[in-house]
């Protein structure tokens, strides 16, 4: 199993976007790993980062379901498959711009944007401890990173009370390693959309 997590991190051929990696108990360990030595260090192929439209085009084509929806400069990515909810749920966004209360990460830089997803509760205390508070409106959580760093996984700034993570332009590598956390985060967004889904259903007309 070290030697499939290990092809995680260094595969960069542009056909094996997402190598396959079950998220089975006795691969886990090993291929959180993986994901987790980006939590500290950032890619060493920076001039090798992909672009927004890069990622948006990637997610769309390997998770079903997903639908874009750009404003402001940034795109969300919702599951809304059929477009059968209003809005769907998020699984991700890609911004490349600060706001109003999210200067954080500096993204008014040339070039410089952000992926962000939201983790299981699970997932992202094993990657890094627990949940910080929320922060106060226009403040960002007590974490102890540096959110301008580029090509590091790490808490998102505003968010990471809710369990959502960032890295600011990944690479091909990077994005490689993330694969796990895109699964299984895809996986809750599938689960919360059909919950939605339900209560809607149960709803009087």
């Amino acid at each position: 199993m070290a030697r499939r997590a290990q092809r995680v991190v260094l595969l960069h051929r542009s056909s094996d976007w997402f190598p396959s990696v079950p998220l089975c108990s006795a691969s886990r360990h090993s291929v959180w790993e993986s994901v987790s030595s980006f939590r500290n260090k950032p890619s060493r192929h920076h001039d090798l980062a992909l672009q927004p439209q890069d990622i948006v085009d990637r997610l769309t084509t390997r998770f079903d379901g997903l639908a874009p929806k750009a404003s402001w400069g940034e795109t969300s990515l919702f599951y809304n498959p059929n477009l059968a909810l209003t809005n769907g749920v998020y699984f991700c966004t890609v911004k490349d711009h600060d706001g109003a209360n999210d200067k954080a990460s500096a993204l008014d830089r040339e070039g410089v944007f952000r992926l962000a997803l939201g983790l299981t509760v699970r997932s992202y205390e094993q990657l890094f401890g627990p949940r910080p508070a929320r922060p106060p409106k226009g403040s960002v959580v007590v974490t102890g990173h540096d959110f301008t760093r580029l090509g590091v996984v790490m808490p998102h700034p505003v968010y990471a009370w809710m369990g959502w993570v960032q890295v600011l332009n990944p690479s091909d590598e990077t994005f490689a390693s993330m694969q796990p956390i895109f699964t299984e985060s895809y996986d809750q967004v599938v689960r919360k959309f059909e919950k939605s889904l339900a209560k809607r259903r149960r709803s009087p007309r």
